[in-house]
């Protein structure tokens, strides 16, 4: 089921998107030439981009799969990007098959793409929004027509807050999305961070905001001020690679990115 608002024909292939560059960036297809060129010019500024990218990713895996492990079973994530397998509702579905999974974004190409996060496990449930992350009252319409809200949500907030600069309120945004949960309910944040190298960072935000995209890379200090409120799974806020780290991942380095999983009280 997909609510859209929006023409998949208006897509704009003129600038490039943060969506787009992160599939080009996991080895996708599902991008243009203008992502391409502007995502191998934060390659050449950062060689390991490709790896940031795919630590991410794994976190992502672990933490919708821990979450599903504490007996959580409905989802709602919000910035989803291009569906790269396996997907937030395939890995909880594992756990949970009648899990129920609600899927937001606001790039075209996902929406296009939709129907691949629409088929689950035969007993679980998903749907797809088109939606903006600056309209959270909308999501969180939109999920109490699929979900549940007086039973816990796993809302995943992967590699999406850097793109809500803090004119633009991340923490009244977050809390939007998080007061109608119930108890119980869990928050997974990634986030990407200027403390590993400053300098390289500045060159590669100038790379987003050349091409329309404001962002905005945030401290220890900061990514750890979204839980607030929250009970914070060990080992905490930490680098993505260090979070609960399995056999078999493909990123074991340290990656510029801090992530984190919390328990509404």
């Amino acid at each position: 089921m997909t609510e859209t608002g929006f023409s998949p024909e208006r897509i704009d292939t003129s600038r490039p998107h943060s969506a787009r560059m992160y599939d080009w960036f996991l080895d996708g297809k599902d991008h243009y030439p203008v992502d391409a060129e502007a995502a191998v010019e934060v390659l050449e500024l950062f060689p390991h981009v490709k790896d940031t990218a795919w630590a991410n990713r794994e976190f992502m895996h672990r933490a919708a799969r821990f979450v599903a492990r504490q007996g959580v079973s409905q989802f709602l994530d919000v910035g989803t990007g291009i569906p790269t397998e396996p997907n937030l509702h395939q890995i909880v579905q594992e756990v949970t098959p009648s899990a129920r999974v609600v899927y937001a974004d606001n790039d075209p190409i996902v929406l296009r793409h939709a129907e691949a996060l629409l088929h689950g496990t035969p007993e679980g449930r998903t749907a797809y929004l088109h939606v903006d992350i600056r309209e959270p009252e909308r999501i969180v319409e939109y999920a109490r027509e699929h979900l549940d809200l007086s039973r816990p949500v796993g809302l995943s907030l992967i590699a999406l807050l850097p793109f809500v600069t803090d004119e633009r309120n991340p923490c009244g945004i977050l809390r939007t999305l998080l007061e109608p949960l119930a108890p119980g309910s869990h928050l997974m944040v990634s986030h990407v961070s200027a403390e590993f190298d400053p300098e390289v960072w500045e060159r590669i935000k100038a790379v987003y905001r050349s091409g329309g995209t404001p962002v905005q890379a945030r401290s220890h200090a900061e990514v750890t001020r979204f839980f607030d409120g929250l009970e914070l799974y060990a080992p905490g806020v930490v680098a993505a690679t260090s979070w609960r780290a399995e056999p078999g991942m493909r990123v074991r380095e340290k990656q510029p990115v801090y992530v984190g999983v919390a328990r509404k009280p």
